[in-house]
């Protein structure tokens, strides 16, 4: 048997074991610039008949809603994600009532400009602007950041609404998404392509460096009975996609031990920081 010397031989196993470690090794992510999430008040409201949310279920039966956006913070800029409904109904004294009444009655106890001026934050700063989906209580103030990036899916920015008009302004940055997209590049922020509410609804999944993952709903469940009993709204786009989308945020979950919070869920909302107070 040839014989190495001892120096070669040793050279060779450390070569061997760094290769195998190189094979074996996880691909490194890049490091996360997320810094902090702010929940802002962009609305209360009342539904009036939440059974337009649960068909056969709580007819006639009433139930405050809540709409929030969320700011977050990264080193690479500013992202809003949702805008809430019209600043303008800040100053209706009575509100904004809905056309058919089993529908919600808005209040806007809090114009978005204010709870961003609070934290030192301008509309000039917001980088991108996410939406969840094209309906009013979700892009009533997009329009506040003509400079920022809108992120929204091509099928929902390509939905005719009223009268076949537009649902975005024309002229408005944008950038037409076909599926997920890691906003950053880091993985930290990450729209999902959900449908089913509308054809182009998504929701975000954000990883905070401290409280762990959230999933951030959308429209894509309404409050928390109705995502326990997979019940899907008569108003949505497509019920089948909509379970698809509810599966697959069920399925990220349980992956990611993430935490889901339902946009126009009240309670939860109750139970949570909201700005000026943020979380890491």
């Amino acid at each position: 048997m040839l014989k190495l010397p001892r120096i070669l031989a040793g050279f060779l196993l450390t070569a061997v074991v760094a290769l195998v470690a190189g094979c074996s090794s996880p691909p490194v992510r890049q490091a996360s610039g997320l810094r902090r999430l702010y929940i802002l008040n962009c609305g209360e409201g009342v539904a009036g008949d939440i059974s337009r949310w649960s068909p056969g279920v709580n007819v006639g039966q009433s139930m405050p809603f809540a709409d929030n956006c969320y700011l977050i913070q990264h080193a690479q800029g500013w992202l809003l994600w949702d805008t809430g409904v019209d600043d303008a109904i800040a100053a209706m004294p009575d509100g904004l009532a809905p056309a058919d009444p089993k529908a919600t009655y808005w209040r806007r106890p809090k114009t978005l400009a204010s709870q961003l001026a609070q934290i030192g934050v301008s509309p000039d700063d917001i980088k991108y602007v996410a939406v969840s989906h094209s309906h009013p209580d979700h892009i009533g103030n997009v329009e506040l950041f003509p400079r920022a990036m809108l992120l929204v899916q091509k099928a929902e920015y390509e939905w005719p609404g009223a009268n076949n008009a537009p649902r975005f302004k024309p002229g408005h940055p944008v950038t037409e998404l076909e599926g997920d997209r890691d906003v950053f590049g880091d993985g930290s922020v990450t729209i999902l392509s959900t449908p089913g509410h509308t054809p182009g609804h998504q929701s975000l999944l954000v990883r905070l460096p401290k409280t762990g993952a959230i999933v951030l709903s959308g429209d894509a469940v309404h409050f928390r009975s109705n995502w326990d009993n997979r019940r899907v709204p008569a108003l949505n786009f497509d019920k089948d996609k909509t379970l698809a989308s509810m599966q697959r945020i069920a399925d990220l979950l349980a992956k990611e031990h993430a935490q889901l919070w339902i946009n126009h869920d009240k309670a939860q909302r109750d139970t949570l920081k909201m700005s000026p107070a943020y979380y890491e």
